[in-house]
């Protein structure tokens, strides 16, 4: 596959077998080359300053209207009711979320949809959610697109080829890929496959403002993909399936033709991708900790300064050699709410019960830190430079708002780890008064 590297870039990209396709000096000509519809995306009020106006113009077969009524659809566990069980302040972990078997129980991605914790609702466009995704085979004849916000997506086991409106992305572990509002696209996998999402209403993910880093550092725009245009001029006459998540529910309506038939598009509202492997890690060279905060991937801001919607944060192999100091993650009660996964290996302050495919969720002002074990060893380390995180991958989503967790999440999925809190019950005073 072919991309267009940027992130947040004007791309201009047209079918090779159409060429021309995109037209010459305007927007919406009368006719538009070979025929096709012009039909706008806008990810942003028309007002917008313009470094936050987001819109594309798609050049397509058949413009996307043309389609029959949305009926609701009964389908996975998706929910942004926070309510449906009582708040939860403690230290929570989940045991690797379980893949149904095919092909005794086939499972798509949309099918296979599962939210986890959450707050704020799509309405007031101000809130998120995440999701864990697991699938055991492709989307056919019908995509997915949601109207509430962006998705972030995060592949733990089994890669995706996404086909989107924009063209196709082949995401694989240790890769994300976001697709934002309003975004048409469906998933094929190739076997047991897992992941995580987190969703954000009301914000779009940007790259954090670097500050006394400078102009360079964390994740370079240059490292992000794009898609190049692709369609196919399909026709479905048993019937396309569209599914639209609106307000917090699926529905599903029916066209006979692929949704996926834009010719040419040029515009700054696309999907796109990532490779966690590309992040530049800054770390602290003296002693003490750098705040997690210069792990940040991508963010989505509030309209408060320096206070995140959400953030996407990672914590990836680099190089310890701060000296005179705990080197593992320090012990924390945090204003923020950190949910963490972990695509591969061994996250460095919990290598035990903490596995990939799981997930931990410490709420707002809910104390964490490392397991007694670790606390032990990095206690009596000797302080030499080593290699931390090779051949892991943790992450984290941070967010400014005080997550509920879902029923599914407590009791439904049984993923729960309930002797999570045992973890912590070994550490053992070690004051002693005389001792400076």
């Amino acid at each position: 596959l072919q991309y267009m590297s940027g992130f947040g870039n004007e791309h201009v990209s047209e079918d090779p077998r159409c060429p021309g396709a995109l037209p010459e000096g305007q927007n919406n000509p009368q006719v538009c080359p070979y025929g096709l519809y012009a039909e706008q995306l806008s990810g942003s009020a028309f007002t917008c300053p313009r470094p936050t106006n987001k819109r594309s113009w798609l050049y397509r077969i058949l413009p996307s209207v043309c389609h029959k009524p949305f009926k609701p659809l009964e389908e996975g566990h998706l929910t942004h009711h926070w309510d449906e069980i009582e708040p939860d302040p403690n230290q929570l972990r989940w045991k690797p979320f379980e893949i149904p078997k095919a092909p005794q129980n086939k499972m798509d991605f949309v099918s296979g949809l599962h939210t986890l914790c959450g707050a704020g609702e799509p309405r007031g466009r101000n809130g998120i959610a995440v999701h864990i995704f697991v699938c055991n085979t492709s989307m056919t004849d019908r995509c997915l697109y949601n109207s509430d916000g962006d998705f972030l997506m995060v592949p733990q086991q089994g890669k995706l080829l996404i086909t989107t409106e924009f063209g196709k992305m082949l995401v694989e572990p240790n890769e994300i890929c976001v697709i934002q509002q309003g975004m048409r696209f469906s998933v094929e996998v190739f076997g047991e496959t897992r992941g995580y999402i987190l969703e954000v209403y009301g914000a779009h993910f940007e790259l954090p403002d670097l500050g006394p880093i400078g102009a360079n550092g964390l994740a370079n725009p240059r490292d992000f993909l794009v898609p190049v245009a692709w369609y196919e001029d399909r026709q479905v006459p048993g019937g396309y399936t569209v599914i639209s998540k609106y307000q917090g529910k699926l529905f599903a309506a029916q066209q006979d033709y692929s949704p996926f038939n834009v010719v040419a598009w040029h515009g700054n509202y696309t999907p796109y991708k990532y490779h966690l492997e590309k992040f530049m890690v800054i770390n602290a060279v003296a002693f003490d900790h750098a705040d997690p905060s210069i792990f940040t991937v991508l963010t989505a801001k509030t309209t408060r300064a320096g206070v995140a919607l959400a953030d996407f944060v990672i914590f990836p192999p680099r190089w310890g050699v701060a000296n005179n100091t705990f080197r593992p993650p320090y012990y924390h009660r945090n204003c923020m709410s950190e949910f963490m996964g972990l695509i591969k290996g061994h996250y460095e302050a919990k290598e035990e019960g903490f596995q990939p495919g799981g997930g931990s969720l410490h709420s707002m002002m809910t104390p964490h830190g490392p397991d007694a074990d670790c606390f032990e060893k990095a206690s009596k380390a000797k302080l030499e430079p080593e290699r931390v995180a090779d051949g892991t991958m943790a992450f984290m989503f941070e967010s400014s708002l005080s997550l509920a967790v879902t029923k599914w999440g407590l009791q439904t999925s049984n993923r729960l780890d309930k002797n999570y809190y045992k973890c912590w019950e070994p550490l053992k005073s070690h004051f002693n008064p005389k001792h400076k």
